[in-house]
């Protein structure tokens, strides 16, 4: 399924890949690498609240910005929340950022080889091998509590609004 003109990139519509996932749906299940190359599901995490942060690529500002961003936030909630950052990277990349920047309360994930995630979550952009800017909030029984698809993939999400998401899920 594709959807075109689903979100901008430098202001140019891009088209995206899979269905528009919207609160109250079904989380789909993913298989993603962790930086050890090791398979990490969705199933892996049940009976927690998710974040997954779904970047393009750590080596940009933006998405810098906001896993760390995300990084700093999740620390307050220990391990109540499983959160994730979730991009194309090469698991590696991912792991060299993790260094670099002190990420230990975000574990980052890799949707480099098939693009799997991406499709199943209706962030894929096509002909881009990237995913787009997107930050959902799965609760404890795989339902989707909050989703957003940042319309411009170079600007930031609404981290309010997510980490309300989290604490409603958590409540």
């Amino acid at each position: 399924m594709e959807r075109k003109d689903a979100v901008t990139m430098g202001g140019n519509p891009i088209t995206l890949i899979g269905p528009e996932l919207k609160p109250g749906d079904k989380a789909p299940e993913f298989t993603l690498l962790d930086n050890s190359l090791n398979p990490v599901t969705l199933a892996d995490s049940s009976g927690k609240v998710r974040l997954l942060s779904v970047v393009a690529s750590l080596d940009t500002s933006t998405c810098s910005t906001q896993t760390q961003g995300f990084n700093k936030e999740m620390a307050a909630l220990g391990d109540k929340v499983a959160s994730y950052t979730i991009s194309a990277d090469l698991p590696f990349a991912q792991g060299r950022f993790c260094g670099e920047h002190k990420i230990d309360n975000m574990k980052t994930l890799s949707d480099h080889r098939e693009l799997s995630f991406g499709e199943s979550y209706g962030l894929a952009i096509k002909d881009m091998r990237l995913l787009s800017r997107a930050v959902i909030v799965v609760d404890k029984d795989d339902t989707i509590r909050y989703m957003q698809t940042v319309s411009e993939v170079s600007q930031e999400p609404d981290y309010s609004k997510a980490l309300d998401a989290i604490k409603e899920a958590l409540a």
